[in-house]
C-alpha cells in the first residue's frame, strides 16, 4: 500500500501541485527553500497531530492565497479500490483542521487507522538534548503510528490536566467532588497513555536487538514513568498530591512527566553525550527499528528529510538496504541526486523550483 496522486492547493509555496506516478521510494530534489519540505509537511498531515512542522494551521496557508489550503491523496492497495484522503483548513476557520475520507467527514485521529507516518528532519538531531517534554511528543508520535487510539487517549489526558491545573491555580479551593471526577479521567486516560509508551519502548528494544548494531550506532531505550501507571495507583497518587500540588499551582504527578532515557550501547554512555554522528546515527537505527514495526500493521511511510546529506556513503547504502526490507513507502529530499545513487530505478525523482514539482524519471546510477 502507498500514497498516489498527492495534491497540495494553497500549502505554503505550493499554490497547485499534483505529484502522480509514485513509487516506493520518492526523491524530491532541489535547491534550499525550493519547498522540498513543504511537500513532506504536507504529507505528514495525514498522521494525527500537527505535522512534521508542529506549525500552526494558518502558517502553512500560503501567503499570496485565500488564507486556506488543501492536501489529498489516494491510498493505493494491489486489488482494491484507492481511498481518498484529503485534510484542509478553510479561510473562513483558518485555526480549524478538517478531514475527510472518500468525500466523508472524520476526524484526523481516524487517519492513524489507514497510515502510519513517521519522519526524521534535521531539527530533530537535538532530541536528546532537548527537553523532556520534546522525547515525550516524540514517544507518542511513534505510538500513534503503530495504535491509532494513542492520539485519543492522549488527548483526552491533557484536556482533564488542564483542567486539574486551572483549579489547583485558582483563588478558592477546589470542589473535592469536580476535582476527583477530573482525577478520575486522569487516572484512566494517563494509565492507556502510559501504556502505549510502554508497549512502544519494549517493541524498539526488541526490534533494535534484531537489527545489525553496525554501521548506526545502537541505542539503549528506557521508558521512565512519571508517576503510577496503573489507573487506581494513579488515580490514589492524584488524591495524596493535593495539597503539595495545590501548593506549587499545577500536577506534579503522571504521564506528562514521563522520561525517554537513550545510552549508547557499547560504551553506555548518555546519548546527550554523545558526539553529534553517534547522535544522528542513533536517531537513525530508532527510525529504522520503527519502520519495522509500523510495516507489520497499516500502510507505512517514512518521511526523511535532509538524512543522506551527512552519511558517508557506506552508511547510505546500508539505509537504503535496510529501508528496502522496512516495508514503508519513503520519501527522501536533497538537494543533488548523486548521493541516492544507490537505489537506481526504484526511486522516483521530483525536481522542486518554487513550489512547482515535475517528475524527472527516476535516479541514474
Amino acid at each position: 500500500m502507498a500514497l498516489d496522486r498527492i495534491s497540495l492547493s494553497g500549502f505554503r509555496n505550493h499554490r497547485a501541485t499534483t505529484l502522480d506516478g509514485t513509487a516506493r521510494f520518492n526523491l524530491l530534489v532541489g535547491e534550499n527553500g525550493a519547498g522540498k519540505t513543504n511537500v513532506l509537511e504536507a504529507i505528514s498531515l495525514f498522521a494525527p497531530g500537527r505535522g512534521l512542522r508542529r506549525a500552526p494551521l494558518a502558517e502553512m496557508a500560503g501567503s499570496d492565497g485565500p488564507g486556506g489550503f488543501s492536501v489529498g491523496a489516494s491510498l493505493i492497495a494491489q486489488g482494491e479500490e484507492p481511498v481518498r484522503l484529503g485534510t484542509l483548513a478553510e479561510a473562513a476557520r483558518p485555526g480549524r483542521r478538517l478531514v475527510r475520507v472518500n468525500g466523508a467527514e472524520a476526524s484526523a485521529v481516524s487517519l492513524g487507522e489507514w497510515l502510519a507516518i513517521s519522519w526524521l528532519t534535521p531539527a530533530m538531531d537535538r532530541l536528546f538534548a532537548d527537553s523532556a517534554g520534546a522525547r515525550r511528543r516524540y514517544m507518542d508520535r511513534l505510538t500513534v503510528a503503530l495504535d491509532a487510539s494513542h492520539a485519543r487517549n492522549a488527548a483526552r489526558y491533557e484536556n482533564a490536566l488542564r483542567e486539574r491545573n486551572r483549579l489547583l491555580s485558582g483563588n478558592d479551593a477546589p470542589d473535592p467532588t469536580w476535582l476527583e471526577g477530573i482525577e478520575s479521567q486522569m487516572a484512566e486516560y494517563g494509565a492507556a497513555l502510559a501504556s502505549g509508551r510502554e508497549r512502544l519502548i519494549a517493541a524498539l528494544r526488541a526490534e533494535l536487538a534484531r537489527l545489525p548494531s553496525e554501521p548506526f550506532a545502537r541505542p539503549e531505550l528506557t521508558y521512565q514513568p512519571g508517576g503510577p501507571t496503573a489507573s487506581d495507583a494513579l488515580r490514589e497518587a492524584l488524591r495524596a498530591a493535593r495539597p503539595r500540588e495545590r501548593a506549587a499551582g499545577r500536577t506534579l504527578t503522571g504521564p506528562h512527566r514521563d522520561e525517554l532515557a537513550v545510552r549508547m550501547a557499547g560504551k553506555q554512555q548518555p546519548a546527550d553525550r554523545c558526539s553529534t554522528g553517534e547522535q544522528k546515527a542513533m536517531l537513525i537505527a530508532i527510525t529504522l527499528a520503527h519502520a519495522g514495526l509500523a510495516a507489520q500493521g497499516r500502510a507505512s511511510l517514512l518521511l526523511l528529510d535532509e538524512v543522506a546529506a551527512h552519511l558517508d556513503p557506506v552508511r547510505r547504502e546500508a539505509l537504503f538496504a535496510r529501508l528496502a526490507d522496512s516495508g514503508a513507502q519513503v520519501w527522501f529530499t536533497g538537494t543533488e541526486s548523486a548521493p541516492f545513487a544507490a537505489l537506481g530505478a526504484d526511486a522516483a525523482v521530483w525536481r522542486v523550483n518554487g513550489g512547482i514539482v515535475q517528475h524527472e524519471g527516476w535516479v541514474a546510477r
